[in-house]
């Protein structure tokens, strides 16, 4: 069943590249054209960022190795980590909203405008913006992914599989947002930003010991798997709970001593002096669409 399900999703996984492919141009070009008018402080690692992770996007959802998922537990919690907890920063990192901006066609950029001042969507980017409705997002897709039963139906279905990966991305997405605050945004983090981290890493840490400790096979799609590299399927519960324990922890961690460093230096976050007033919802002007359109 594993196999059949793993043939099905193989048809997303052109129009996936497609998507990235569109992404990683329109950025290209924004990001060029941002750093010849000098409309803001824009450096090649900013880049090098966003492709790094798009190109570990592409490693989870499309590559070789994300054929091996059905197999082992421990490639399955490889792609979940790349989605939600390394590719998501490295995303935002790279600025990709003001390159973006830039990259879109004239029509591109004049329906951004457009439905960038209708109500419905400024409250709705104000809700998801909350670290609050952030952290519970990417804790509930965490563990909510996690329940057997859960976890067998996203196996067994190229569907809900589909929807499981995508899910992880998006929440992944949403759940660095506060932490990064890419442009434009202009807040300087604050402490509750490292205990935002802190937190975060309590229902990894549950999973992961849960997994770790269990004396039995949690998922029972593994134990009929070709045990790929000598594991049994106990040993690669463990692997993967350790992998997922480790990385997660190491990922915050790293995040956590930036934003305490950032948050002992005097100096302004890059960017703070640059970003445009006129994307900031709660304070655009009557003619904010056509001032928009301009980008």
């Amino acid at each position: 069943m594993s196999h059949l399900r793993h043939g099905a999703e193989g048809s997303f996984e052109p129009v996936l590249v497609m998507v990235m492919l569109v992404f990683a141009l329109v950025y290209l070009r924004g990001w060029v054209s941002v750093r010849s008018n000098c409309l803001g402080r824009t450096q090649a690692w900013h880049a090098c960022s966003f492709l790094v992770g798009l190109l570990l996007i592409w490693i989870a959802v499309a590559s070789p190795l994300s054929a091996l998922d059905h197999e082992l537990l421990t490639v399955h919690m490889l792609k979940h980590l790349l989605l939600m907890t390394v590719a998501p920063p490295l995303i935002w990192l790279g600025e990709p909203v003001r390159a973006w901006s830039q990259g879109l066609p004239r029509f591109g950029r004049r329906a951004r405008g457009v439905a960038f001042c209708w109500p419905v969507i400024i409250r709705i980017g104000k809700a998801l913006a909350w670290p609050e409705v952030c952290w519970l997002a990417a804790a509930a897709t965490l563990v909510g992914w996690h329940i057997p039963a859960v976890f067998t139906l996203a196996m067994h279905s190229a569907g809900w599989h589909f929807v499981e990966q995508s899910s992880f991305l998006l929440t992944g997405l949403l759940f660095w947002w506060p932490v990064i605050q890419p442009w434009p945004s202009v807040l300087r983090p604050g402490l509750s930003m490292i205990l935002y981290l802190f937190f975060a890493t309590l229902p990894c840490d549950i999973l992961s010991a849960f997994l770790v400790f269990c004396d039995r096979v949690v998922y029972p799609a593994y134990l009929s798997s070709s045990h790929l590299f000598g594991f049994t399927a106990l040993e690669d519960q463990q692997c993967a709970a350790a992998l997922m324990w480790t990385c997660v922890t190491f990922v915050y961690l790293v995040a956590g001593a930036i934003l305490a460093m950032r948050l002992l230096s005097p100096q302004k976050p890059l960017g703070t002096k640059l970003v445009p007033a006129v994307l900031h919802v709660d304070a655009a002007p009557p003619n904010v669409h056509q001032r928009l359109e301009t980008f």
